[in-house]
């Protein structure tokens, strides 16, 4: 996911926490967000290590994840 496409899904996941007062759905929805900034972290994490390996960094490439 790009920076953008993870802002989106966390603005529309921010949003549906504030439109429920359910508290099973706001676990969920809490819970969801979290796994997102994990994911992002990771996407980080592997950014940096392919910045001093070009191997790694072509099959990031490949995959979407350098954009």
């Amino acid at each position: 996911m790009t920076d953008e496409t993870i802002e989106t899904v966390r603005t529309l996941l921010r949003g549906a926490l504030e439109s429920t007062d359910d508290t099973e759905v706001h676990f969920k929805l809490r819970t969801a967000l979290q796994l997102l900034d994990v994911h992002e972290n990771d996407i980080d994490r592997l950014q940096e290590a392919a910045e001093s390996d070009e191997g790694l960094q072509e099959r990031l490439d490949d995959l979407g994840y350098l954009e």
